[in-house]
């Protein structure tokens, strides 16, 4: 669950941003509305003026007051002060997608980590889509083939940011059939709950764990808790993986998930 007073807003990636923008108005909303400032944070990507300025021309057009795009593409600009000084200052952060390995290996430890996680405990909301919500939880996904049947070799994990505790989280999940991913995950670690999220969707995260579902798409959970068979331990790395009795829940917008008590709900105004 979210550790600190802002809300997280997870999306699955490629959120539309030609129609409704549905999924950056609620981030929006989220962060002051027309009194947001918004600090687009491009680690992640190759083309990051590219798309700092995509990203900055949206969120002005959808009313911000101020949109800075912090370019840090390596471990020295992320300890700049003036760097930090930019998030520090923001309503509302928004990491962008890309490599998940280059955001944490750049950021980690340094000036701009820390003035994220100050933002977070002051109540700035955190967005993050594709790369930038793999980061979000303690341990992501960094790769792994989804095209396979689930095996304990099928994905590679390392630390993540650590902003939401309990889950690892997956993107583009439908469209890129990574179910096999999130089931190896929680194989092995059966109490951390396996999150799928769909394109143009995400999963905004408060900071007692209640979490509700925005977008056009959905949601999936996948909580091994209950696991009553697995063969993690004993098998080979290329050897298919037993799983028995994993609980699944399918969430589309208007369904929530309580990541506390691993309870799914109806949201009572959709």
């Amino acid at each position: 669950m979210g550790k600190g007073e802002g809300d997280l807003l997870v999306i699955g990636g490629n959120e539309d941003k030609q129609g409704d923008c549905l999924i950056l108005r609620h981030f929006l909303a989220l962060a002051q509305g027309r009194e947001a400032a918004i600090a687009v944070i491009t680690t992640a990507t190759e083309y990051p003026r590219e798309v700092g300025s995509e990203y900055r021309s949206l969120f002005l057009n959808l009313g911000a007051v101020s949109c800075s795009i912090i370019y840090i593409d390596d471990r020295e600009t992320a300890n700049d002060r003036c760097q930090a000084g930019e998030i520090d200052s923001a309503t509302g952060i928004f990491i962008t997608g890309g490599d998940q390995l280059r955001l944490t290996s750049i950021l980690g430890g340094t000036r701009a980590d820390e003035a994220i996680r100050r933002a977070h405990a002051r109540g700035a909301v955190i967005a993050g889509t594709s790369a930038g919500a793999s980061v979000m939880s303690n341990t992501m996904i960094v790769e792994g083939d989804s095209s396979d049947t689930p095996k304990k070799s099928s994905l590679s994990m390392a630390h993540g940011m650590g902003l939401l505790t309990d889950v690892v989280i997956d993107q583009h999940f439908a469209q890129r059939g990574r179910m096999n991913r999130i089931l190896a995950a929680v194989a092995q670690n059966p109490f951390v709950l396996g999150v799928g999220i769909d394109e143009d969707t995400a999963l905004l995260v408060n900071p007692q764990g209640r979490s509700t579902v925005v977008g056009t798409q959905t949601v999936t959970i996948a909580d091994g808790k209950q696991i009553l068979h697995s063969n993690i331990s004993e098998s080979q790395p290329n050897d298919p993986l037993a799983l028995t009795n994993v609980l699944l829940h399918i969430l589309p917008a208007g369904f929530g998930f309580d990541i506390r008590r691993r309870q799914p709900f109806m949201v009572e105004d959709r």
